[in-house]
């Protein structure tokens, strides 16, 4: 597939998908006779597993450090595993720092609504 679907699939946009293969954070993507990119469906799951790295805020630093261990083969899957149990920690963290929030913003609303009662 070429680079406009990839960027549907994947939710990223056409000029990231460029930028991460410059950047070399992507596994090499094939080329047509033609010279156009052509997206495999491990293209895509790389980057669909990129874009999610990225709504949920993790470092750019880590993400190329993640694709650097991915592309250096299996023997690097438990570092691999490692960079994630780190970042599901950091969500979870993230997760109690919004809820309290939530919490102090559902306080001061109640007081808003006993002042206006």
């Amino acid at each position: 597939m070429r680079i406009a679907e990839a960027a549907l699939r994947s939710g990223l946009s056409v000029e990231t998908i460029r930028y991460y293969e410059k950047s070399g954070i992507l596994p090499e993507i094939h080329r047509g006779q033609d010279g156009q990119r052509r997206f495999s469906a491990e293209n895509i799951d790389w980057l669909t597993l990129l874009f999610w790295l990225r709504e949920t805020g993790m470092p750019m630093k880590t993400m190329y450090r993640f694709a650097s261990l991915y592309q250096a083969g299996d023997h690097t899957i438990p570092d691999r595993k490692q960079v994630l149990l780190a970042h599901a920690e950091h969500l979870k963290k993230r997760r109690a720092d919004l809820d309290r929030c939530e919490e102090m913003l559902a306080y001061k609303l109640a007081i808003y609504e006993d002042r206006e009662g």
